[in-house]
């Protein structure tokens, strides 16, 4: 009787465990709050969960990635963002070393890496149109409209072209229009993108005559009363795209992120607005997620689809 009741004991014992652990199973699998890392907030499969995402230290591109960093972060995702040169952008896409970008104007301001490396990564298509580069001043400088009014006004304006980066498109750009125009004794002084929007602002603040390499969006179109020179010889091209590019196997690897990258697209309108709070002292941080609650039926569609 002794050693049935013991055998008996121990099944029971075993059988409590069991029930317990397929109780512990189950909550895990109703609760709310109790995930896998591997799902998002509606079950689907996100695949790996660490995206980087890399940018050039433009305000357009500080203001866009970091917006949908925010989204990818909200369905799961662990996002870095890291800015770094125009070549060493698309380089790292390309080579896998970054998974993906929102900061490809085509077809001029990189056109050439484009050219580079579109081989080697996936493009998403635009996220935003109707962007343009070109030389920008002033509107009190009535009597320079044109590229070519700058051939008369070289002591004017000290013969320079404030621009950005060296190696940018539109500096680039910039730099044939000098040639195409035949402006002797003008240079392009490149520097950085918040330095030539520190000198802008201070030449306008005491209305001086200055000329920039400038883009749209912009805060600066918000902030001053300026305008594009025309350019009749089209040294900057046509109005530009912006477009999403990702590495190669990004679509196996984390399939959620790759869609919802795929279908980001927004208006020139809404890049001003987290720019313009950029600007005014907002944290990119902090600017991407006031505009992501306030614009939540188009992200909306950018997660359109996700299960």
């Amino acid at each position: 009787m002794l050693k049935l009741s013991w055998k008996h004991l121990g099944l029971v014992l075993v059988l409590a465990v069991s029930l317990v652990l397929a109780a512990c199973g189950d909550a895990a699998d109703d609760g709310d709050d109790v995930t896998d890392g591997d799902e998002d907030v509606a079950g689907g499969d996100l695949g790996e969960t660490d995206i980087e995402l890399v940018y050039v230290e433009w305000d357009t591109e500080i203001a866009s990635t970091n917006v949908i960093a925010h989204v990818l972060e909200s369905q799961g995702y662990d996002v870095d963002v890291t800015p770094l040169d125009n070549a060493v952008m698309w380089q790292s896409v390309a080579t896998g070393d970054a998974d993906g970008m929102v900061a490809a104007w085509l077809p001029n301001t990189h056109g050439e890496l484009y050219d580079q490396y579109q081989d080697q990564l996936v493009s998403l298509g635009h996220n935003l149109e109707g962007a343009r580069i070109g030389l920008v001043l002033p509107e009190y400088m009535e009597d320079v409209n044109s590229i070519e009014d700058l051939v008369d006004a070289t002591d004017e304006f000290d013969g320079t072209i404030t621009g950005i980066e060296p190696g940018a498109g539109v500096v680039q750009s910039a730099e044939n229009a000098v040639e195409d125009y035949g402006l002797d004794g003008w240079s392009v002084e490149t520097s950085s993108s918040g330095a030539m929007a520190t000198a802008l602002g201070e030449a306008y603040g005491n209305e001086e005559p200055i000329v920039v390499t400038g883009w749209s969006p912009h805060w600066k179109f918000a902030e001053y009363d300026l305008k594009y020179l025309e350019d009749p010889e089209g040294s900057f091209g046509e109005a530009e795209t912006i477009d999403t590019m990702v590495r190669e196997g990004l679509e196996q690897d984390s399939p959620v992120a790759y869609q919802i990258l795929d279908q980001f697209y927004w208006e020139p309108a809404d890049l001003e607005a987290v720019m313009a709070d950029i600007y005014a002292g907002t944290s990119p941080e902090d600017a991407a997620a006031a505009w992501v609650e306030d614009n939540q039926d188009k992200v909306d569609e950018w997660l359109a689809g996700i299960e």
